[in-house]
């Protein structure tokens, strides 16, 4: 038994070394997942042609603001800048945000702010969609079941970021690049 303990505790200690395996992984399961999940999001919210990159689709503000858009009766026109800016923002963040933690460039940051985009985009889809009504959208937690959409899903997605908020990027990543380049040019001249 001592024998399994020894080997058990050199594995364990041999593990605490990895410090960089769990933000790559996380950065490439955030890849392998989601990344494409937003971005098809955000490209249903850009209007067409060029100038769509400034005007919304109609079903950005369906995504968004569906209760107010509603009580417009569905005419964008109708919303103020508020409502423009809002949904603009949410989808340069549907962007930016993800690509930004790919590249591991400024990850704790841009995980943050995914970690609030996921709750307002939770809170929408409950309280503006309805979501909240329906149980098997909102989930339970240990309840066995591991399919709630809101509880469950997003749950993981933001262990995820909330792991490159508080680890980093990781090695393979362009913070690692800056963070080597900041140090070497804040070394004195005497010590290049």
């Amino acid at each position: 038994m001592t024998t399994l303990l020894n080997r058990y505790f050199r594995i364990a200690n041999g593990l605490n070394g990895t410090d960089w395996l769990l933000p790559t992984f996380a950065r490439f399961l955030f890849a392998a997942s989601l990344l494409g999940y937003f971005w098809a999001s955000a490209m249903t919210k850009l209007g067409d042609g060029f100038l769509g990159l400034f005007s919304p689709s109609t079903g950005a503000y369906a995504q968004i603001f569906p209760k107010a858009f509603e009580a417009v009766g569905y005419n964008s026109s109708e919303l103020g800048i508020f409502h423009w800016a809002v949904v603009m923002a949410g989808t340069y963040a549907e962007f930016i945000l993800p690509a930004l933690i790919v590249l591991g460039l400024f990850t704790r940051l841009a995980s943050l702010g995914m970690i609030g985009f996921i709750a307002v985009q939770s809170l929408t889809d409950l309280y503006g969609h309805g979501g909240i009504a329906h149980i098997e959208t909102l989930g339970a937690w240990f309840d066995r079941l591991p399919d709630g959409v809101i509880l469950d899903q997003r749950g993981f997605w933001m262990l995820l970021l909330l792991t490159l908020v508080i680890k980093g990027a990781g090695p393979l990543s362009l913070d690692r690049i800056l963070l080597i380049r900041n140090a070497l040019s804040a070394r004195p001249a005497a010590q290049a």
